[in-house]
């Protein structure tokens, strides 16, 4: 039994999209849902949907009970009164469910960073989940990944508008990069492999060297149109997210993950590119993602 959490989100999504391809056994699969209306057809026609937040004790434990598998992703909410609170309340009842059902395996979505991030922000909470986690005794993978190329989708007005968009990190300083998708093809491979044990990071760090500038050239060269960098400083980035909603722990949070990763280097070019799990180079994103939505 496999359980799945966020299976409308952009990662969630398409690791349940990767484990339907690969069970043709009829092996059982469970997601937990807030909206089941987003859903894919075939998503409910083959799970069985546990409509709720995975942040609530009960629906967790139902949703557990006979599990063997579960794929955790803690979503973003910027709005929270605590980064920490956010990702600690997600994660307690996990920890529960996996004790009391003897869960045995659980891939989850982390970061890069370990033993290098101080102070960061989500990746901070991000790091401290896995610990939590871990510390059950189950079997676990932490998906590390660095800058999600995705990121970008949300500026798609602004480089149409403008030709601009904004990173708060050096602009002539590598920064690596990972699409979702690799993330969600190595979730589903660890989900349907029962061979793995004890617990481990697993790194997703794409094959570019490119730096904000850099990533500008390719942009510009798959658009077809100029498209610049303009670097943010981390409170500009913190004002920017009260103005778009966040709390201020949130617009903070966010603020010290922006610093965090410009002067502690953890998503920099010290991280070796990891072909095996994260094979999608940065071009070949932007033309089969970012061009039909910049476009559009």
């Amino acid at each position: 039994m496999i359980v799945i959490t966020t299976p409308t989100g952009g990662i969630g999504r398409q690791v349940l999209d990767n484990v339907l391809d690969a069970l043709g056994d009829g092996t059982a699969i469970r997601v937990i849902a807030r909206d089941p209306g987003r859903l894919t057809p075939r998503a409910r026609a083959r799970t069985e949907v546990f409509q709720g937040s995975h942040a609530d004790p009960a629906v967790l434990e139902a949703a557990c009970a006979g599990a063997d598998r579960v794929f955790w992703l803690v979503p973003p909410a910027p709005g929270a009164d605590s980064v920490e609170g956010h990702f600690r309340d997600f994660t307690l009842p996990l920890c529960e469910a996996i004790v009391r059902h003897g869960v045995q395996r659980v891939v989850a979505v982390s970061t890069l960073g370990r033993g290098v991030a101080k102070n960061a922000g989500p990746i901070s909470a991000s790091l401290a989940m896995d610990d939590r986690i871990a510390a059950t005794g189950v079997h676990y993978r932490a998906l590390c990944p660095p800058f999600l190329m995705e990121n970008l989708l949300g500026q798609t007005a602004a480089l149409r508008s403008t030709g601009e968009f904004r990173v708060a990190y050096a602009a002539d300083r590598v920064l690596r990069s990972c699409a979702t998708g690799d993330i969600a093809a190595t979730a589903a491979r660890l989900l349907l492999d029962d061979s793995w044990t004890g617990r481990a990071d697993v790194p997703l760090v794409g094959p570019d060297d490119l730096t904000p500038e850099g990533m500008a050239e390719v942009m510009s060269d798959v658009l077809g149109r100029p498209v610049r960098v303009r670097v943010s400083t981390p409170e500009e980035y913190r004002a920017a997210a009260l103005r778009l909603g966040a709390s201020e722990d949130g617009a903070r949070g966010l603020a010290d993950m922006a610093s965090a990763m410009d002067t502690q280097g953890f998503y920099g070019s010290a991280e070796p590119p990891t072909p095996d799990t994260a094979p999608t180079s940065f071009r070949r994103w932007c033309e089969a993602t970012l061009r039909p939505a910049g476009l559009a």
